[in-house]
């Protein structure tokens, strides 16, 4: 007999004691009394009293029988009816717990975001036709019959739609008892996907690429595949045939995507191959959708989701692959709460639950390119763009040669080009990774600079809203008109570019282009989908935008890409700092001539030599790859060593410092292990908590688990204002 059958067995009696996760910061589930009558078993979702309050929870397995009296305790309230947690499901949530070192109810709680599904959904009323017929016939009521006639219950607006009639006319042939009135199942929230509705269109090395996979997928059972591609090479149909195998297993799919709520184009092309779109699961959805979707996951209704990070903790029916599209991605590591990577994680869920993984990316991390190099990941690798489309021809301009006018940014090469492709009516796409106006703004006669009052950061300028903004903290004050420390009138100097300031300098050179500014903090996700339909349509000449504009967009007649500051991302002690810009430069300048079309990409630096610079301009991504491995080897950094980050923070400095101190002091002295700090951290207060952090640094067998927490547990208690915030394999270092 199963753990699970014996639970529910043992349920079936009065007196019993279970234990249930709750989602809070507790370090272990709390027991409860199962009342007589009701029916539990480990996975079930079920409300409970906790203090003064009832919440949910889940019913967990118990490590060690519970010796309290069962009448002390206090009795489950509710069971929901809504399938229970799979035992594959529960066993991924302890071991994120375990691993990211977070309470496990915290772990819980984001597989169970939608409270209001644990119910099923209402049933709606509906009309199903009788035997009764009209005294009088029209041409309108005879196609609501007619329509209705194959035994289906419909819906009120629904027939009327399907019929081309108004909703009176239902109504009339109600009152008649034409049709009696039932009750039907919610609508689904995305219709069933179909592998069998368009044959894929595949070339040579795409069509190679995807039987390999699907071959990989057929023989079920873990594994993961890395696509690794460059832009443009038709990665995303040939997975779509291992999505299509799946779903012909009778199997549910989870998609990744960094920005699911910006690629509508996504969506499209999915909708193009399999007839209908993938469920969508992110943080923008509609209350009522997210409860939809996460109740039809549940039961198995919806069969592909295609989501954020936070969709890995749905609890799928069925679940039988996971696609994480652009693996690279920085948006896939979640830095609130629980510190995790939704790759890395997705990884071990289809580890535990036997099923295949497949990683896609274009530039993939240093440590995906390992794991495919010692044979950990089967590389799957597409060499061409689909159509034989031609990349991009790349240059670098040298800054120091070409340097832009007095107050602009743009160098004369870049503009010269931009005028070119506007006048052959192609789009020109410019790229700073920088919102806003400019990145500080100071007094030209006292040097005043506006910084933010709860950060160690300064006030970003965004002349558009006419604010002084943080992006750390959110604080905002209006843009002043004269220096707060000395007095004087119209002497605030705007210092550097953000995606604003390139604007202004575009429309000045090119007062007749069509100009775009995509930047998140501009609009909200609707209209940016709006704006980048438009851009795809045609309907824009000049393209200005932030890093959203690289995730896998597609503008046809994009054919120039302009790099306004290709070095911004070398300017900090980042050790991934090499490998994001290669990511990020590569992708955006992959932009260009998707569609077959002549481009250019051209990067404006001041520092041309620069290995990364180097390797984007001369397509050798190997060499790159190469020699960064190299680096990281020597320095035993991942994958071949391990890093823990540790960051204590607190309302006063000294309050900080002094429990860092006292953790250093209380850190085990083991063997290839180093502890780092404490130090103030380079982004020294934050939403006015001063901030030291530690780094943990070991070699890539060390259990840093274990380390951390004999520091924490012989270290000082939190007292006060005390925080803790703890990262295994941390990817900021801020």
């Amino acid at each position: 007999m199963t753990n699970d059958s014996t639970s529910l067995f043992a349920a079936l009696f009065s007196d019993t004691i279970v234990s249930v996760l709750v989602p809070m910061p507790a370090p272990r589930p709390y027991s409860y009394r199962v009342p007589d009558g009701m029916v539990v078993q480990p996975g079930s979702i079920v409300q409970v009293p906790l203090g003064p309050r009832l919440v949910y929870g889940v019913v967990w397995e118990s490590e060690q029988p519970d010796t309290v009296d069962p009448q002390k305790l206090k009795a489950i309230e509710k069971v929901f009816d809504c399938p229970p947690l799979s035992s594959d499901m529960r066993r991924f949530l302890d071991w994120v717990a375990a691993y990211t070192l977070s309470p496990p109810g915290l772990v819980a709680r984001m597989a169970l975001r939608a409270p209001a599904a644990f119910d099923p959904e209402p049933m709606i009323d509906g009309l199903r036709l009788t035997e009764q017929r009209p005294d009088r016939q029209t041409p309108a009521r005879l196609r609501v019959i007619e329509t209705a006639d194959n035994g289906v219950a419909w819906t009120r607006s629904g027939l009327a739609h399907a019929a081309g009639t108004s909703a009176s006319v239902i109504d009339g042939l109600t009152a008649q008892g034409v049709f009696e009135h039932v009750f039907i199942p919610p609508p689904p929230v995305v219709a069933l996907p179909d592998p069998e509705f368009t044959q894929p269109r595949l070339e040579g090395p795409q069509k190679e690429a995807a039987r390999d996979l699907v071959q990989k997928i057929d023989q079920a059972g873990f594994s993961v595949s890395l696509i690794d591609g460059i832009t443009g090479s038709g990665k995303t149909e040939v997975y779509f045939e291992a999505i299509a195998s799946t779903l012909r297993a009778g199997r549910q799919v989870l998609i990744l995507l960094p920005e699911i709520a910006l690629t509508a184009s996504f969506l499209e092309r999915f909708q193009s191959r399999f007839g209908a779109k993938p469920a969508e699961w992110h943080s923008d959805l509609a209350p009522r959708t997210r409860e939809k979707v996460w109740r039809q996951v549940s039961t198995g209704d919806v069969r592909v989701v295609a989501g954020a990070r936070s969709a890995l903790f749905l609890p799928f029916e069925n679940l039988g692959l996971i696609i994480v599209d652009e693996e690279h991605d920085p948006a896939y590591k979640q830095e609130d709460r629980v510190f995790y990577n939704a790759r890395d994680m997705a990884v071990v869920r289809a580890r535990i639950a036997d099923f295949p993984v497949v990683l896609v990316s274009a530039t993939p991390s240093v440590e995906s390119r390992v794991n495919g190099d010692l044979g950990r990941y089967t590389p799957i690798h597409l060499p061409t763009r689909f159509g034989d489309a031609a990349l991009p021809h790349l240059g670098l301009v040298d800054m120091r040669r070409f340097p832009p006018a007095r107050g602009g940014f743009l160098s004369p090469v870049l503009l010269k080009e931009v005028g070119k492709t506007v006048e052959r009516g192609e789009q020109a796409l410019l790229f700073l990774n920088r919102r806003g106006y400019a990145p500080l703004t100071l007094c030209r006669v006292c040097g005043h600079r506006f910084q933010c009052p709860n950060c160690s950061s300064w006030l970003v300028e965004h002349r558009f809203r006419n604010q002084l903004q943080c992006h750390h903290c959110g604080y905002n004050e209006r843009t002043p008109d004269v220096c707060p420390e000395c007095g004087t009138f119209d002497h605030l100097a705007a210092c550097g570019p953000g995606v604003e300031r390139i604007a202004e300098e575009v429309e000045r050179h090119f007062p007749d282009a069509r100009t775009i500014v995509l930047s998140s903090d501009l609009m909200g996700v609707k209209r940016l989908r709006l704006e980048l339909e438009a851009i795809a349509k045609g309907e824009a000449d000049i393209v200005i935008g932030t890093q959203l504009v690289a995730k896998g967009h597609n503008f046809p007649l994009m054919t120039l890409v302009g790099i306004v500051d290709a070095d911004i991302g070398l300017a900090n002690g980042d050790p991934r700092a090499a490998e994001r810009t290669f990511q990020l430069l590569s992708q955006v300048t992959g932009r260009a001539g998707r569609t077959g079309l002549k481009s250019l990409g051209l990067l404006q630096t001041y520092q041309p030599q620069h290995p990364v610079m180097q390797a984007i301009v001369s397509g050798d991504a190997e060499a790159f790859y190469e020699r960064e491995i190299n680096e990281r080897e020597k320095a035993l950094l991942p994958p071949f060593g391990r890093l823990a980050s540790i960051i204590v923070s607190a309302d006063t400095r000294a309050d900080a410092e002094g429990h860092a101190r006292g953790l250093r002091q209380a850190a085990p002295a083991v063997t290839g292990i180093l502890l780092l700090g404490p130090a103030e951290a380079p982004l020294a207060l934050v939403r006015g908590r001063h901030r030291f952090r530690l780094l943990v640094h070991g070699r890539r067998n060390s259990d840093m688990q274990a380390y951390v927490q004999a520091m924490l547990s012989a270290g000082p208690k939190q007292r006060g204002s005390v925080q803790v915030q703890l990262d295994i394999d941390p990817q900021s270092f801020l």
